[in-house]
């Protein structure tokens, strides 16, 4: 039998249990690697992977607008770029900066300094031009970027331009109702993820912060825009004619206690305000403190009356015009010997009033004066308005007493002044002045009665001869409208002494029976003449018979007068009455000069509605010209009439 051959080892059972191993190590390395990744350096890398491929980006909201009562857009935000850089993701900063000095005008050497920060994120230029962002948008620099902001605009320019004050380049209010609005005005800001390519590219964004409101509230005015318009253009001519240092206006619906105009000459444009003076930035009218002159003297008789120590026709020597009192000489422009109380506010006497401020005594008048709101800030929501200067009654003496009798040696502020005329405008009944609109201010501080109405009554007719019969107020005259007012014509306080300077003012209440509207226009060193009847009044009146006329409110005898050149037939007041078709051979009226509104309105009343060319808020032209045929449709298209504003 032949011998068995030697049966081999077998090691298959080894080379699974060494590749069965091998695996066991390997994926235990890899377990190990998985977990030293994940564990340890798992927060690290994470931030790599995100700094790579995501990036927070801060987006603004847009700040709140400014409305004016009528609805238009005082101030508003209109988006703008600015370019930032991140000088850490920057190469090549000298190239970077060299390009960039060219695209944007700045100096190298100061966009070296800002590339070479280590800070994560620094500005370049803010709110650069369109042609500026698309430059730097193509140089495609590494680590500079362009985000979006917000420019604040003013698209009236010089409009209430005192009132709205303005913002810094961040957009922050720094002055009027931008800065007392502030925190409802400001803009708020969203944080946002985005997520990028490798080569930049915006890949997602995601929805946090879109869900909240970042952007600003609106701020609505009781401002008029028409009235403030043609407020700020009566207000500019007075100035110009009598080569005045400057001027102020404002314009107060009786009813309302609103502010419907608050000018201020020299003008203040806010889209160029880091380039104004801050002389001209400042709201004069609500600031500024004065000596009144004469406009105080219907305080003082009303005063008077309502304590009963002078009767309205009670007669009171005014010694030829020169009066001394102690060391001191008292006098009129105009000599007179006996005037009633009456008549001494029709022709405005400082001895007059210095002899009721006599008879009233000194607490009593500074009593009356504290309640008419002298001495103490107007409470005007963002108007930061001045106390003004009134000194207690207990320091007055005798010479004292008879100058702020007549309005010397007290110190007021226009809106002090609007203020307290408006409590004589309201019967007697001390009212707040609003600026707001919305958001409604609660502003109920201040009311009250001051005077009986048979008080407030009496002195507004002593302040209608001034104006209606031979009294200093005759130019602010409005033919087929009554007008009460009274005219102050004060020196200014110099070294040592009163100056050879006046401030002339006029405080008109139109219609003079039942005021509506309180107009107030003060003149700051008139030249060659200073008389506030003549410098002031017209003022005045301008202001009123255009505002009248706006609102529809101005009889034919006041056109008629607005406009003697014209042929009378071609007046707007023989325009027949609101929904009255055309009669055949009828004209077209003369608009020229009317505030838009009033010219549409009385278009609309003879079923056109016009087509409106330019941005201004005065028809300056119209086709068809006055006196042709009205226009006739065509194909039964409405009626064509151009209107051309300026």
């Amino acid at each position: 039998m032949a011998k068995q051959k030697k049966k081999g080892r077998d090691f298959s059972r080894f080379k699974l249990a060494f590749v069965a191993g091998l695996f066991v190590v390997l994926l235990g390395a890899l377990w190990v690697r998985a977990g030293y990744i994940q564990l340890w350096r798992g927060s690290q890398l994470e931030a790599l992977a995100s700094r790579q491929s995501y990036a927070a980006e801060f987006e603004r909201g847009q700040r709140g607008r400014i409305l004016s009562k009528d609805g238009a857009v005082l101030a508003t935000s209109v988006e703008a770029q600015s370019v930032y850089a991140r000088p850490l993701d920057t190469a090549r900063s000298a190239q970077t900066a060299r390009t960039l000095a060219g695209i944007l005008g700045l100096p190298e050497a100061d966009i070296r300094k800002d590339l070479a920060s280590k800070k994560n994120f620094v500005w370049i230029k803010r709110q650069v031009s369109d042609a500026q962002a698309k430059a730097v948008t193509d140089a495609q620099l590494p680590g500079v970027h362009l985000t979006a902001e917000y420019n604040r605009l003013y698209p009236n320019g010089h409009l209430a331009g005192q009132v709205l004050g303005f913002v810094d380049v961040d957009g922050k209010g720094l002055e009027g109702v931008e800065a007392a609005f502030e925190e409802r005005l400001a803009a708020g800001q969203a944080k946002l993820v985005v997520q990028r390519d490798a080569s930049g590219r915006r890949l997602y964004l995601d929805d946090q912060g879109r869900e909240m409101d970042i952007n600003g509230k609106d701020v609505r005015l009781t401002i008029d825009s028409h009235i403030q318009d043609l407020t700020e253009q009566a207000l500019a001519e007075a100035v110009r004619k009598y080569e005045a240092q400057g001027g102020m206006a404002i314009v107060v619906q009786v009813s309302t206690g609103e502010i419907l105009a608050m000018a201020n000459y020299p003008f203040f444009n806010p889209n160029v305000s880091r380039t104004t003076a801050a002389g001209v930035r400042r709201n004069r009218a609500a600031q500024d403190v004065f000596e009144p002159g004469s406009t105080m003297k219907p305080f003082l008789v009303a005063s008077a009356l309502e304590e009963k120590t002078v009767t309205p026709d009670q007669l009171f020597d005014c010694e030829n015009g020169k009066w001394k009192v102690h060391t001191k000489i008292v006098r009129d422009d105009h000599p007179h010997r006996w005037l009633t109380v009456n008549q001494i506010v029709r022709y405005s006497s400082n001895i007059g009033a210095a002899k009721v401020g006599q008879a009233l005594g000194s607490q009593r008048y500074y009593d009356y004066l504290l309640r008419l709101g002298f001495g103490s800030r107007p409470g005007v929501t963002a108007l930061a308005g001045g106390v003004g200067i009134l000194h207690p009654a207990q320091s007055w003496t005798e010479i004292d007493q008879a100058a702020i009798s007549f309005g010397q040696g007290i110190g007021v502020t226009a809106l002090q002044m609007a203020k307290a005329y408006l409590c004589i405008a309201n019967k007697g009944e001390a009212k707040p002045l609003r600026l707001i609109a919305d958001p409604m201010q609660d502003q109920s501080e201040g009311s009250g009665r001051v005077f009986s109405e048979k008080t407030a009554l009496a002195v507004l007719s002593m302040m209608r001869e001034v104006v209606e019969m031979d009294g200093t107020g005759k130019m602010a005259r409005i033919p087929g409208v009554p007008v009460a007012g009274k005219t102050g014509t004060a020196q200014k306080a110099g070294k040592g002494g009163y100056s050879d300077e006046r401030l002339s003012s006029f405080v008109g209440l139109i219609p003079g029976d039942n005021p509506e509207y309180l107009v107030l226009a003060l003149v700051d060193e008139p030249q060659n003449v200073s008389y506030g009847g003549i410098v002031a009044a017209p003022a005045v009146k301008d202001i009123a018979s255009r505002a009248l006329a706006y609102y529809g409110r101005l009889p034919e005898p006041a056109l008629a007068e607005a406009r003697p050149e014209q042929d009378p037939s071609q007046m707007l007041g023989e325009v027949l009455p609101a929904g009255q078709p055309r009669t055949p051979g009828e004209r077209v009226p003369d608009l020229h000069g009317l505030p838009l509104r009033r010219a549409v309105e009385l278009l609309v009343q003879k079923g056109i509605v016009p087509v409106l060319k330019g941005r201004g808020m005065v028809v300056s032209g119209q086709k068809p010209a006055a006196g042709e045929p009205w226009p006739e449709g065509r194909d039964g298209d409405n009626d064509v009439f151009v209107l051309i504003l300026s």
